[in-house]
């Protein structure tokens, strides 16, 4: 093995196209890797902190692991894990570099590892550290280096790189040329840290061996579920994007947009209550608790503090959304840089009845404690104080009466009712949940039978798929089966699933299709006893993503592209629900 200093390492600044990248992460902070081993996203020490590594939205900081000369590229996850392994083919032989966030996180030190081999021929790379901290705004400085171990600074962040022999710096970066052998392998260890630290860095090895040991503990073999491996792996998706606080965030990235140059740019990077909410339900059904357990606790503790002015959103320690505002990079081309979200400024009614539901999922299992209790009952007042004030809605666009958001508050008070049949409340809770959908059924029914999405807008929503899944009305009453066959007639096209209506566009021009609502097809068909079909919906759905099998809020169906932050939290938890919900004998 030898490695030298090298003046023009490949570019990486150039994005690529959102299915070829690769999630790590470790529950507190995450990194998107693309097919050049270019890191070009990374948020340190927190989810939502300012970027280390923001090339993805424009900026000038990466770090790049890639081959020198002709090359194809490929990947794959370690079976049950958020290790990746970046692959590709030269001219020389094959050379793979396995990646991983060193897990389970520390809240203040993240630990990015890369240990990069040569198979079956030499191997030559180029590598480049370029870290700016602040969304670009710091460059690296304070830098030295001493027998393989570069220190220095980027804004408030400390970093040390064991590189090994060879590298030198220029302009702001790390540079090294590696060559290696035939079966020879190379460690990379790039520590991030809110302090300055003097303690040796531990061993690649031992680094290595805890964050094996520890995705082998937390993600468990789901053998009985439709799909067990794509099922382990949003699992394993899952998982990366839960903090110790129990909060998952909704996406790892920011700004990523939703359709090239049509303004829906959107700050993910925030534990949404209704998303964490679905993640937690998944876990119930695949009878994992770790997750409920972490959603249950995020969830209960918000509204412990706020009661009926829970926010729709917080950040993962369970603080206020800042305001949206811009950065000055270019954005992912058709996007711009954009972060925080007005989210917080808004009500949503369906959070409420969502938390209900993800409480009574854990008590079915007898999982809640007696605070859960309490936060149950806020809720429960909440939706009675409340249900009949316009608010935004799952989809965040305007205040109105949403039928999914009534009939979901329903379905959460009618859940938490059954778990607790000896609760002097549950009572009230089932009274109010029939006057909830009464009086919905009054005002938002289609002349046809089936509902509408709100009073005063008679169009079809993929939402409304919600409402009978989860116990508002039944499956097979008339108005949840006129709605499912409304909603195939007009939603649905070539096997893809859109969220409503935009105007008289044909759906694909519009907006992409919404991965969420072809998961939602495939529980419907398969509640209403059309198993072939079901799963017809459910396979064409978990084909929707590229090599790294991340799934974003929408795909593209002419371009097979995927559009919007990713991966999005919530598909990731439909699909893991659709998958043991479709099996034969359950997860």
């Amino acid at each position: 093995m030898t490695a030298r200093g090298h003046q023009q390492p490949q570019p990486g600044q150039a994005p690529h196209v959102l299915r070829d990248y690769a999630l790590l992460a470790d529950g507190e902070r995450g990194a998107l890797v693309g097919p050049r081993g270019d890191i070009v996203w990374l948020c340190f020490p927190y989810w939502d902190s300012d970027a280390i590594f923001s090339s993805l939205i424009g900026g000038d900081s990466d770090y790049l692991v890639c081959p020198t000369g002709r090359y194809v590229w490929g990947g794959y996850y370690e079976p049950g894990s958020l290790i990746w392994r970046s692959r590709w083919v030269t001219e020389q032989g094959t050379v793979e570099c396995r990646e991983a966030l060193s897990f389970p996180a520390e809240s203040e030190r993240a630990l990015l590892l890369r240990r990069i081999t040569a198979i079956g021929g030499p191997a030559t790379l180029d590598i480049e550290l370029r870290p700016r901290a602040g969304f670009d705004r710091h460059p690296l400085t304070e830098l030295t280096g001493s027998n393989g171990l570069w220190t220095g600074r980027t804004g408030g962040t400390f970093l040390r790189w064991q590189s090994g022999p060879g590298a030198r710096s220029s302009d702001g970066a790390v540079q090294l040329r590696l060559e290696l052998d035939a079966g020879q392998s190379h460690d990379l260890v790039l520590e991030l840290s809110t302090r300055e630290r003097t303690e040796p860095l531990p061993p690649p090895a031992e680094l290595w061996r805890a964050t094996e040991s520890a995705w082998q503990r937390e993600v468990p073999a789901l053998s009985g579920c439709l799909a067990p491996r794509d099922s382990r792996h949003s699992y394993a998706v899952l998982r990366g994007l839960t903090s110790a606080s129990g909060g998952m965030v909704a996406a790892a990235t920011t700004s990523l947009p939703e359709r090239a140059d049509a303004g829906r740019n959107y700050d993910y990077r925030y534990v949404w209550i209704r998303d964490q909410a679905y993640a937690g339900q998944a876990a119930a059904t695949a009878g994992t608790p770790a997750l409920l357990d972490d959603a249950v606790r995020f969830v209960s503790e918000r509204l412990l503090e706020h009661g009926d002015r829970m926010a729709p959103a917080y950040t993962t320690l369970g603080k206020p959304i800042p305001d949206q505002h811009h950065l000055d990079l270019p954005g992912y081309p058709g996007g711009y840089d954009l972060v925080g979200n007005w989210v917080t400024e808004q009500f949503q009614l369906d959070a409420f009845g969502e938390a209900l539901l993800l409480l009574a999922a854990a008590g079915r299992l007898d999982r809640l404690e007696a605070e859960h209790w309490r936060a149950a009952e806020l809720a429960a007042t909440a939706i009675e104080k409340r249900w009949q004030q316009p608010d935004a809605g799952i989809w965040e666009i305007d205040n109105r009466p949403w039928t999914h958001s009534r009939l979901t508050a329903a379905a959460g008070l009618k859940a938490i009712a059954a778990v607790a049949p000896r609760s002097p409340a549950s009572t009230g809770w089932l009274a109010l949940a029939d006057r909830i959908v009464a009086h919905t059924s009054e005002h938002a029914l289609h002349p046809s039978g089936r509902w509408q999405r709100s009073p005063h807008d008679e169009k079809v929503d993929g939402a409304l798929l919600f409402p009978p899944l989860r116990g508002a009305l039944p499956v097979d009453d008339p108005r949840s089966l006129a709605t499912l066959r409304a909603y195939l007639a007009d939603l649905t096209l070539d096997g893809y699933a859109y969220r409503f209506r935009h105007d008289e566009r044909p759906l694909p021009d519009a907006e992409g299709s919404f991965l969420l609502c072809g998961f939602l097809v495939a529980l419907s068909l398969q509640a209403t006893g059309e198993p072939v079909e079901a799963r017809a919906w459910f396979e064409r759905t978990r084909a929707a993503c590229g090599p790294p099998q991340l799934f974003s809020e929408e795909f593209d169906p002419h371009q097979h592209q995927l559009r919007g932050n990713l991966p999005q939290a919530f598909v990731h938890a439909l699909m893991l629900e659709s998958a043991c919900r479709l099996s034969d004998g359950g997860c």
